[in-house]
């Protein structure tokens, strides 16, 4: 039986299928179609199935990572969207924090509302911060707000009102009335969700939920109905952004939790790699086509924050604390019109891709810079599959040479290095920025570009330790197929953590226990082991801000609080603050502000195989060519094939490690082995 992974970026779709029998791997790649994400998708399967020798009813498991979520917002095309709230909140969105996104751009705006205000609508009704009905519901107000989001024709409507989180019968009421008078449109309340307080935060994800709502059912439509056509019996799963798996169905109803569904699946992927190498503390970079994804993982578990900004939007739900900036094999360089040189984030994308591609493309890219260095095979990459245009690449660098008044060489080195730094800057974002030191963590490259920049990187920011994966082109693939069934549930508290008086929290920790419980029951799959864990926010009272403390499993079993455990979590919320600022308020007053529990049906990871031991690299040399690096300018370099390294075996830089789904520059100042599973483990000698 054969369990497939398929992550579609934004260049090339990735596909990872594993024989469960005999643990192989099949892995396939081709050109992203960035129009209907899931035609690649199926023709990924049947390339990923020929290559196994395999028929489409030997696939027990289909998961998929897909962007379309993320570009929608990115490139803001997504459903003409109408929001109803309560009377006096029209302007939520467009005040939000008042907060310049840039502090010292006095050019700079911010980015407009998702929805405009012509849309917004406003209805009579008030609910207290305790979810007391202050104002009943206008029977006439809201017929009228109806009829008036109706003339608008909107694809979605978002249903947002003051205090929803304490108390949501006026929010579904009015959710449920607009689902029948717009049977078409895409329809969702803030208490479906984001149940959670601070208003502007609990609008914006609401609106971008049903914002890309049409735009994702329609493509989780089709790529239903492209699988069943592949004769493919199982329905796929889709990664959210917290590195769970959901059925379509999850998926549809809360779209919004899929905006970091690719990167997510290869945090997941190197952590697994990374772990069963010997390593619990790393940062993965996942350089590809159009950006590069970095994220930190401390003792084998990657960090997760509750929210995020998308297009400079907030969105409140749970993902990995993945970093991303626009830098890939794709970012395109030019000279601005002070003579510097700068890289990204404009891409070339898959079509008409960089000009080496000979796809049409004419902009000078990264890819074209390292096609010339000979970082890259300058007859041909993808094993073979695409024909590499050397004279288009040349042709393109020239452009940055002669604006740079430069010969092609320097220009060629110029691009690669301020990509380097424009990377580097990433991995400084999520390991220094927030007090880690990036020297006690390994680097773990993949993506389709990753291993041929990481060690450059790694010298760059103090690391010695860089991992390649042995498949580090379709990775996030990989992360598809051994990451659990999981996702989310919050549930807004801010009630006092009194341990004398529990009742209240027992209330609302027996409301978000049931929605993962009834979540697991619809979506763990029969004979899964499932379990639910949690998490509690405090602060101290009229703190603007909480801490995260896990909540023990005991009060998660039984759903309730006993005095006891509420006195635990108030102490461990002490010490937390103690470790995140210093000090303590022991005599203060303590809210539990929110209360967050994952539920997860847990799927067998399987091994990576073992590979054949040997020592000397002869077999796989497939030659030699110049290359030029920074620290020596250009050198002959021998060229390996992958396929050919044996556990055991040592590579002393300088040399290029070439295979189908990526190329492995190993610097003049790094020293790589092969370990037991195939992953190249490359010390770097810092300046």
């Amino acid at each position: 039986m054969l369990r497939i992974g398929i992550d579609v970026g934004g260049t090339f779709t990735d596909v990872t299928a594993l024989d469960a029998a005999t643990g192989r791997f099949h892995i396939h790649k081709l050109p992203s179609t960035t129009d209907d994400q899931s035609i690649a998708v199926a023709e990924g399967i049947r390339e990923v199935l020929q290559r196994a020798g395999a028929e489409p009813g030997d696939v027990e498991y289909l998961g998929h990572g897909t962007t379309v979520a993320t570009n929608t917002v990115l490139e803001s095309n997504g459903a003409l969207t109408a929001l109803v709230t309560t009377a006096g909140l029209r302007d939520v969105l467009e005040i939000g924090r008042q907060q310049r996104p840039d502090l010292y751009d006095m050019d700079a705006d911010k980015a407009p509302p998702l929805v405009p205000r012509a849309l917004v609508h406003a209805v009579v009704e008030r609910m207290s911060a305790e979810g007391k009905v202050l104002s009943p519901l206008d029977e006439d107000d809201v017929a009228a707000a109806l009829d008036e989001v109706g003339q608008g024709e909107p694809e979605a409507v978002a249903v947002c009102f003051l205090h929803s989180y304490r108390n949501a019968d006026h929010e579904l009421e009015v959710a449920d009335r607009l689902r029948s008078a717009l049977p078409r449109a895409y329809v969702c309340a803030s208490a479906e969700v984001a149940p959670v307080f601070r208003e502007f935060e609990r609008f914006s994800t609401t609106v971008v939920n049903a914002y890309v709502g049409p735009k994702i059912n329609r493509y989780m439509s089709r790529l239903a109905e492209r699988v069943r056509a592949t004769g493919v019996p199982v329905e796929p799963r889709v990664i959210g952004s917290s590195g769970g798996m959901m059925s379509l169905d999850s998926v549809s109803r809360h779209p919004v939790t899929t905006l970091l569904s690719g990167p997510s699946a290869g945090v997941v992927a190197a952590s697994h790699v990374a772990g069963q190498a010997g390593l619990s503390n790393l940062i993965t970079f996942d350089m590809g086509g159009t950006s590069t994804d970095v994220c930190l993982v401390r003792d084998g578990g990657a960090l997760v924050s509750s929210q995020r900004r998308i297009n400079h939007r907030p969105v409140r739900t749970p993902s990995l604390d993945i970093h991303t900036v626009g830098a890939g094999g794709g970012s395109v360089a030019r000279v601005d019109p002070g003579g510097a040189l700068e890289v990204g984030p404009g891409s070339a994308g898959s079509q008409p891709g960089p000009a080496a591609y000979g796809r049409g493309g004419t902009e000078p890219t990264v890819t074209d810079a390292n096609v010339l260095r000979g970082w890259l095979n300058p007859e041909f990459i993808l094993g073979g599959e695409l024909a590499v245009d050397y004279a288009a690449a040349e042709r393109a660098v020239d452009g940055v040479a002669r604006a740079m008044e430069a010969d092609r060489s320097v220009a060629a080195r110029g691009i690669g290095r301020i990509a380097a730094v424009n990377m580097a800057g990433a991995v400084r974002k999520v390991s220094v920025e927030a007090g880690e030191d990036p020297r006690g963590y390994a680097l773990v490259a993949f993506g389709g570009a990753g291993p041929l920049h990481a060690v450059e990187v790694a010298r760059e920011v103090g690391m010695s330790t860089v991992l390649v994966p042995p498949n580090p082109g379709t990775l996030c693939a990989l992360g598809l197929l051994v990451t659990d069934i999981r996702t989310e549930f919050a549930k807004a508290v801010l009630e006092d953590a009194d341990e004398r008086d529990p009742d209240k929290l027992n209330e609302m920790l027996h409301e978000v226990y049931a929605s993962a419980r009834d979540w697991l029951a619809s979506e763990a799959p029969s004979g899964a082991a499932t379990k639910i864990t949690g998490e509690a926010k405090l602060r101290y009272a009229r703190q603007n801000f909480e801490l995260s403390v896990p909540l023990p499993q005991r009060v998660i079993d039984a759903a309730r609080f006993d005095s006891d455990a509420v006195a635990g979590i108030v102490e461990a919320f002490h010490e937390q603050h103690t470790k995140s600022y210093g000090f303590a308020h022991r005599d203060a007053r303590v809210q539990i502000v929110e209360v967050q529990l994952t539920a997860a049906a847990v799927v067998d990871t399987p091994e990576l195989p073992a590979i054949p031991e040997g020592t000397e690299p002869g077999d796989a040399l497939l030659g030699r060519r110049r290359v030029d690096f920074d620290e020596t300018g250009p050198v002959d370099t021998p060229v390996y094939d992958r396929a050919g390294l044996r556990a055991g075996t040592v590579l002393p830089g300088p040399a290029i490690v070439e295979q189908l789904d990526t190329t492995t520059v190993i610097t003049p100042a790094a020293t790589a082995r092969v370990d037991r599973y195939g992953n190249l483990v490359i010390e770097v000698e810092q300046r």
